[in-house]
């Protein structure tokens, strides 16, 4: 592969850091950022806020250009991050990914000192797939058989709490497994196979049909059928590219957010479409998405489902799951906001307040059911911290995005 070329252009980074035990932002830790070429040479340092949040840095990254079209040349430059907070083991990551005009967040976990757990340190982040060399997908049939005796199937089809990653291939007994919250993998391996640069449109398609493919693994059990205690492969070989502890990209944890309980279907058929793609470049995969053509449709103007009818056939279409997992409470329906009054504004209040005493910048709330300028202050702070258009008003996303936080924070799901 070819070098970084000139870093004419910039993207966008910021870097979030939690305890690794609980969940709670970090405050006042140390970021140190340097070319991965060049450790020794820092280009920036922050300091976390209340919200265990750095300020946006703007960094030099090649041309947008370079990420829309196929090339030899590397799209994306990448930094060393040193992070240091007192009380924690010092956390190294090597190969965080800037895109031109894109903003890239990268999630930092710091173990205790005296932790049980040595920390993963460092973290190293691959190549891209759409830049690095990784095996193709072993073609497999798109609707799985699920009558055998025996096999195990879910009645219907649930967006997981969480996704049991094995990262490697599914025999290799050496590879660890990691329990990933689903919206987190999903952002994962969109961060690691499409470029965030992209548009909206093509995003979308993508997303989908990661998520269809995922949800797929976890409707027919198709690994725990085989003898497995996990969900899914890191293998491009045999699903799709996770990487643990990369940085993902802000447009691409928006779509997730918007449409996480969206899958993909055809007429007759109940469980979510395997729906295998390829890079179109590298690799040819006929009647399935390859990325690049992806992304020449999005630009010509084609919606998602247009993308993916192109590539899957005319019958495909996009379905909601019946149930999201691990949740306190399940989305009312339609928008709160000043005004609204009931048990779903008290308990979303509830979810807020609690989130509040941990991230002490979102203003306190009084879990009344009325949703009052107050409650909305609270919430815009809260979509302002966790990356969401700053509305004051809960939408789909924010209301799934304040119940993940709240269930990772205070562990209610566990009892659920």
């Amino acid at each position: 592969m070819a070098t970084n070329p000139e870093r004419t252009s910039s993207g966008l980074l910021q870097i979030n850091v939690i305890n690794i035990q609980n969940n709670f932002p970090i405050q006042n830790a140390r970021v140190t950022i340097s070319y991965k070429g060049e450790p020794d040479r820092p280009v920036e340092q922050l300091t976390t806020n209340s919200s265990g949040q750095t300020e946006q840095v703007q960094l030099p990254a090649p041309p947008v250009e370079y990420s829309l079209e196929p090339s030899i040349i590397q799209p994306y430059s990448e930094y060393n991050l040193m992070v240091e907070a007192e009380g924690f083991e010092p956390l190294a990551i090597s190969g965080t990914e800037i895109l031109a005009q894109a903003t890239a967040i990268q999630p930092a976990a710091m173990t205790p000192v005296g932790g049980e757990t040595p920390p993963e340190d460092p973290v190293v982040i691959p190549d891209h797939t759409l830049y690095g060399n990784y095996p193709p997908k072993i073609a497999e049939p798109e609707i799985k058989p699920v009558n055998e005796s025996g096999e195990i199937v879910l009645s219907r089809v649930v967006v997981p709490q969480t996704v049991v990653v094995h990262d490697g291939v599914p025999t290799d007994s050496t590879a660890k497994d990691y329990y990933v919250p689903y919206r987190d993998y999903i952002k994962n391996v969109a961060s690691s196979e499409i470029y965030s640069t992209w548009p909206r449109a093509t995003i979308t398609a993508n997303v989908l049909a990661i998520m269809s493919f995922t949800l797929n693994r976890v409707y027919t059990e198709w690994y725990r059928n085989q003898g497995y205690d996990f969900t899914i492969t890191s293998s491009t070989a045999f699903d799709h590219k996770w990487i643990y502890g990369r940085n993902i990209f802000e447009s691409i944890s928006l779509t997730v957010d918007e449409i996480f309980d969206n899958y993909l279907s055809r007429p007759g058929v109940r469980q979510p479409i395997l729906t295998q793609y390829c890079d179109g470049r590298q690799v040819q995969c006929p009647n399935w998405m390859t990325q690049w053509g992806s992304c020449s449709l999005g630009e010509q103007g084609y919606s998602p489902i247009e993308i993916l009818r192109y590539f899957y056939g005319d019958s495909i279409y996009v379905n909601t799951a019946e149930q999201i997992s691990g949740i306190p409470a399940s989305w009312p329906g339609s928008d709160l906001t000043i005004g609204s009054s009931g048990d779903k504004v008290r308990q979303m209040q509830e979810q807020l307040d609690e989130i509040a005493t941990v991230y002490s910048a979102i203003p306190r709330v009084t879990p009344d059911g009325i949703y009052g300028t107050r409650t909305a202050d609270a919430v815009r702070e809260f979509q302002s911290i966790f990356g969401l258009p700053q509305t004051g008003v809960v939408d789909f996303a924010t209301w799934y995005k304040i119940s993940h936080i709240y269930v990772g924070i205070t562990r209610i799901a566990e009892l659920v």
